[in-house]
């Protein structure tokens, strides 16, 4: 049998292409801010994860060219070899301290720094405790590790104490959960998640992709939201989303880290995170910290988004933050809905099953926090007539 075989016989996406309602892979040609520029003309940018809208900051473009002037435009090695730069170790002391930890490691990409931390904490006397509504690098990090897998239904206690009794007490247990989840827009239930790691021994890992620059009165994210940021073992961030840039980072005890960075195999084995890349962070996370009206516009734009849309009868799903999901519930659906949107000059990201559980396919909005009121307004008149034309509201 040809192991090609399979890639002959997928058609679905060409299929989708001929009725000119593909969405995926779609150039951008223009900066990532609140509008761009696609197929030649100007439209609403509503589907970026720059929530703070950093990208085109002034100080963070600088940044990133003079670290080009002084370091080149890459490491060509990895951090474990030739590819740990100064600026490299200053961007995690500067991490750690923001996040009050002993200590952070940065990573080429999100994706890789939960599958490097996973894979290296849980070994084969150890089980993982992930919600079914985690992201796909925390389930393909626990699949290449040795632990045992157990997943709990999403954000129930209930059922997470279900799973944590059946682990034997002999067992190492790390439960692992996104604080802010990137499709349907909720919160994890941490405080809920904390009472249950103390009670049966269980060390706790937050995936702050989407809440780190959102989420607390400093930005640092769910544990800062709840309160609870020295009751977390291990918060992971991405730089791709608030930071403006390209990478990742893993925070907590120094002998965690220090473990982490010795038997993470995405980070010894991938080359480390270019200059400019480390320096855009380094820049943005000044900001984040110095600029805290931009975090507060974020809510008020988040706000203003919400209540238009939950006013015209739109299910916004779970939403209780930037990240809004309209529930379409039909793949073609929505992926008409999503072409007519962008027609009518709002880009926003389709998503449907598997990524998304059958019956809750859903346009994502992404808020960012240099949006203005006119552009969210023009957004909702869109949404307005084209809810009623397809029925959804």
């Amino acid at each position: 049998m040809d192991i090609f075989e399979k890639c002959a016989k997928f058609v679905e996406a060409d299929e989708v292409k001929e009725q000119g309602l593909y969405p995926y892979f779609r150039p951008i040609a223009s900066a990532e801010d609140t509008e761009v520029t696609i197929e030649g003309k100007r439209v609403l940018m509503f589907g970026s994860n720059n929530y703070l809208g950093l990208t085109v900051h002034p100080k963070v473009k600088e940044a990133a060219q003079k670290a080009i002037e002084k370091y080149g435009t890459g490491t060509c090695g990895s951090r474990f070899l030739n590819g740990t730069l100064e600026i490299h170790l200053e961007l995690e002391r500067k991490l750690a301290d923001f996040m009050k930890k002993e200590r952070a490691l940065v990573f080429s990409t999100g994706y890789q720094t939960n599958l490097g931390t996973i894979s290296a904490i849980a070994g084969k006397e150890d089980v993982i405790i992930t919600d079914k509504w985690d992201h796909a690098s925390i389930i393909d990090g626990t699949r290449l590790s040795f632990g045992e897998i157990r997943r709990f239904k999403h954000n129930d206690m209930n059922d997470l104490e279900r799973v944590l009794k059946s682990i034997p007490d002999n067992k190492g247990k790390l439960i692992v959960v996104d604080g802010l989840f990137s499709m349907e827009g909720d919160i994890a239930d941490l405080p809920g998640i904390v009472e249950l790691a103390k009670k049966y021994g269980a060390r706790v890992m937050v995936d702050d992709a989407h809440a780190i620059g959102v989420l607390g009165k400093n930005g640092r994210g769910t544990a800062e939201h709840y309160g609870l940021e020295d009751e977390v073992d291990l918060v992971m961030g991405t730089f791709s989303k608030s930071f403006a840039s390209l990478g990742g980072f893993i925070a907590g005890k120094e002998y965690v880290i220090n473990f982490i960075q010795h038997f993470a195999r995405s980070l010894i084995f991938s080359a480390s995170m270019p200059p400019a890349n480390v320096a855009a962070v380094s820049a943005a996370l000044d900001i984040i910290k110095n600029e805290p009206e931009r975090r507060q516009k974020l809510w008020d734009n988040t706000k203003r988004m919400l209540d238009g849309l939950r006013e015209m009868g739109y299910d916004t799903g779970l939403s209780e933050t930037p990240v809004i999901p309209v529930i379409i519930g039909d793949d073609m659906k929505t992926f008409m809905f999503w072409r007519a949107l962008l027609d009518n000059g709002v880009y926003v990201n389709p998503v449907i099953s598997p990524a998304v559980p059958p019956g809750r396919q859903l346009l994502r909005i992404s808020m960012m926090a240099t949006h203005t009121d006119e552009q969210i307004d023009r957004a909702l008149e869109v949404f307005e007539k084209l809810g009623k034309k397809f029925e959804v509201i």
